[in-house]
C-alpha cells in the first residue's frame, strides 16, 4: 500500500538550539520565527528535547537544556504520516522532530504539514481504493465493488467472492491516507470464515 511519508512533508531547514542557548535567545528565535517550539540538539546534531513556548513561561534565568521537555518525541522520515499523526495525539505535541537513524535532526514536522495529507480529495482517494486496493492489491475487476467518497468517508457496496476478503478490503482501504471511515456494504458468495481463520495480512492476500 502507498502512504505518505513524514520526509515528504517535513521542513528540512529547522529552526533549533543547543543546550547552552540562553532563555532569552530561545525567546527571540521562536518570535523571530513565528514557530511555538524548537528541537535542542546537542554537539553532534542529536536531539535531546524540545522548547516551547509553555516551557519559558515564568522562567527568564534558565538554559535551553534546563527548559526543555525531555526525551524528545520523534520520527523518522520513512514513517507514514498516519503514524506520525497518531503519535502526536497519542503524546500531545503539535510538532515532531524527524531524525536519521543515529537521531540527528533532519527536519521538522507540525500538525498543519500532516493537515495536508488529511485533506486528500475524495476523487484521489477514490482512486486509491479502486487502483491500489481492489486492483493491484485483491486482484479485483473495476465492476466488483461500487467506491463512493463524501469528504473522507468510503462506502463499498459489491460483492466478493469469499466472506474473508471483506475484511482485508475494509482494513486497506482504512489505512489509506486521507480516509475518516469506511462503511461495509460488502456480502461474500460464498462464506469460508468457518473453513480457516482469515488471515488478514497485505502477504497472505498476493500469495
Amino acid at each position: 500500500m502507498k502512504h505518505a511519508k513524514v520526509g515528504f512533508l517535513m521542513t528540512d531547514e529547522v529552526v533549533s538550539v543547543v543546550g547552552r542557548t540562553p532563555f532569552a535567545d530561545v525567546a527571540a528565535l521562536l518570535v523571530e520565527h513565528d514557530i511555538s517550539g524548537a528541537p535542542v540538539v546537542d554537539e553532534e546534531d542529536r536531539v535531546i528535547g524540545v522548547v516551547s513556548h509553555t516551557d519559558l513561561i515564568a522562567r527568564d534565568d534558565l538554559t535551553a537544556q534546563e527548559l526543555m521537555s525531555a526525551p524528545a518525541v520523534t520520527v523518522h522520515a520513512e514513517q507514514n504520516v498516519t503514524e506520525a499523526a497518531r503519535l502526536m495525539t497519542r503524546r500531545g505535541v503539535g510538532r515532531l522532530p524527524v531524525v536519521d537513524e543515529e537521531d540527528r535532526l533532519v527536519g521538522i514536522v507540525t500538525r498543519r504539514d500532516l493537515l495536508r495529507v488529511f485533506l486528500r480529495p475524495d476523487h484521489e482517494i477514490r482512486r486509491c481504493v479502486i487502483e491500489d486496493v481492489l486492483a493491484e492489491t485483491m486482484g479485483l475487476g473495476a465492476d466488483a465493488v461500487d467506491v463512493r467518497v463524501v469528504d473522507g468517508m468510503v462506502t463499498l457496496d459489491g460483492r466478493l467472492a469469499r466472506s474473508s476478503q471483506i475484511a482485508i478490503v475494509l482494513r486497506l482501504a482504512g489505512q489509506l491516507d486521507g480516509v475518516v471511515a469506511v462503511t461495509d456494504r460488502l456480502t461474500a458468495r460464498f462464506d469460508d470464515s468457518r473453513l480457516t481463520p482469515p488471515d488478514l495480512s497485505t502477504d497472505s492476500v498476493l500469495r
